[in-house]
């Protein structure tokens, strides 16, 4: 039987809200040995937004066609569709 689970979609998120979902992001990929995935997600706190995008985007391409990795993609997703509430 498969869990499939339904992500609540939030797009009010604010930058300390969008850090912390960062962090989740850093913290997962490390617990799953994705250290190059990890390190996009170290010390983004305060980065201005464009950098921020450009990591978010980065790890998007990374996480492509690898489907074993769904939930840190879902998470990802919600930054991505956040950034814009970044100032």
């Amino acid at each position: 039987m498969s869990e499939d689970r339904t992500m609540k979609l939030v797009t009010n998120l604010d930058r300390a809200q969008i850090e912390a979902k960062l962090a989740e992001l850093h913290a997962a990929a490390k617990a799953k040995g994705l250290a190059d995935l990890a390190q996009l997600f170290f010390g983004v706190e305060g980065m201005p937004r464009v950098q921020i995008e450009q990591r978010v985007h980065n790890a998007q391409r990374w996480l492509a066609g690898r489907s074993e990795h769904g939930e840190i993609a879902a998470l990802l997703d919600l930054v991505e569709i956040n950034l814009k509430n970044l100032k």
